[in-house]
């Protein structure tokens, strides 16, 4: 499996897993190494595992191939809606010359992309408590082209790695040491996506990408970053994928105490405490509704209004604590579903945060436009999306070559 990619073989597989979908996304190749053409052939996603699980495939001009919708106990798990996208593609004879797969976690060792072998899958298999609700689902379409293709080879990006730049302070927890070199420690994930948009700073205000920049990833999970000449210095996130802003259905920051009071008074064990975390809280669990910002928006609940304005001020107090870190700051950047879309979110958080020398111009907001920065902004604000997919190609190409 880590045999490197020769100068003709050029079809790569992204597969980005999450909890409930599996997106994915094959690239050609053209010309080799860091300046290589990545063309984009095909796009799919099949979401709603579990609940309304629906396959959409188009081809790199956007042109519809596959919509399809599937009963819920035809794809109730990431592993069954896995086998679904890899019988379709053997189906259509798409060629593939490598796979590249997004892994949540990469521990303290994992500090970049690598080919994965035997000895390389057990080790992410370990890191599983550590990302309970996400590794497993990572591992799944690895194990599945392993049965299927064991000519191919495969190659892991780490969401965990972009991180690794972080400094002692920025990476330590108040605990004893001797647990920080047993791997507690602060990580940080959506890596994948800053390190895209790092990159894209670079290609799209360059004058910024040496600057100090906030990154807001704001999807279903959500993650702020601190980028310093384009490194990671900070994130809201930490040892786990629960830590910092509300979320979808992840509670962000929670007092320790708040557990051990579940633990005592409603005697949730680990198991319980595990579902509770992951998928009860967040927009979830505060608005009894939906972890859906779109519906939220929509709805005249106060409990769906009261989920909306946490979601704002947290994230507005966490952009406050990471311009701390930078010692102010140049641009704020949004990206992912929300960050890309929520017109109205982005101008709440921007207004909250005018101190810092964020404003931003209403039609160039509801325009989406990539700079949405008002004239007298001291501060940039931008939109950009992400593509977590490219990211992972790239790695494909740097480590396996070609």
């Amino acid at each position: 499996m880590t045999a490197r990619i020769a100068a003709m073989q050029r079809h790569l597989l992204a597969i980005n897993a999450g909890s409930s979908s599996i997106k994915f996304q094959l690239f050609r190749a053209d010309g080799s190494g860091p300046d290589a053409r990545l063309e984009r052939r095909l796009v799919g996603q099949l979401d709603g595992i579990g609940s309304h699980p629906r396959l959409v495939i188009r081809d790199g001009a956007a042109a519809m191939l596959v919509d399809r919708g599937f009963a819920t106990g035809e794809v109730a798990s990431v592993e069954a809606a896995q086998e679904i996208v890899a019988d379709w593609l053997s189906a259509s004879a798409t060629p593939l010359d490598a796979i590249g797969h997004r892994v949540v976690h990469g521990g303290a060792d994992f500090t970049g992309p690598v080919p994965i072998d035997t000895a390389i899958l057990a080790r992410i298999a370990a890191l599983t408590p550590l990302a309970p609700l996400h590794q497993p689902k990572n591992l799944a379409p690895i194990h599945s082209w392993v049965r299927r293709r064991p000519d191919l080879p495969q190659v892991a990006s780490f969401d965990t790695a972009f991180h690794r730049s972080h400094g002692a302070l920025a990476d330590r927890f108040a605990i004893p040491e001797a647990l920080y070199a047993e791997g507690v420690r602060r990580y940080g994930f959506h890596g994948l996506s800053y390190e895209f948009i790092a990159g894209r700073l670079r290609e799209a205000a360059p004058s910024l990408a040496s600057g100090r920049v906030i990154v807001a990833h704001l999807g279903n999970g959500c993650s702020l970053c601190a980028l310093k000449d384009g490194r990671s210095i900070d994130s809201s996130m930490s040892f786990t994928a629960l830590d910092g802003v509300a979320m979808g259905t992840r509670p962000g920051s929670l007092d320790p105490g708040v557990v051990l009071y579940l633990m005592r008074e409603k005697g949730m064990d680990a198991a319980r405490l595990e579902r509770f975390l992951y998928h009860e809280c967040g927009l979830k669990g505060m608005s009894g509704i939906s972890n859906d910002l779109r519906v939220l928006e929509k709805s005249d609940d106060p409990q769906a209004r009261l989920a909306l304005d946490f979601f704002v001020h947290r994230i507005g107090k966490e952009l406050g604590a990471l311009t701390a870190v930078l010692g102010g700051l140049d641009a704020l950047v949004f990206t992912a579903g929300i960050g890309e879309n929520a017109a109205d979110i982005r101008a709440r958080i921007v207004a909250m945060s005018a101190w810092a020398g964020l404003a931003i111009d209403p039609a160039k907001n509801a325009a989406r436009r990539m700079d949405i920065s008002a004239p007298e902004a001291k501060a940039r604000t931008l939109v950009l999306p992400t593509d977590e997919e490219r990211m992972i190609a790239r790695h494909m190409l740097a480590v396996l070559g070609g």
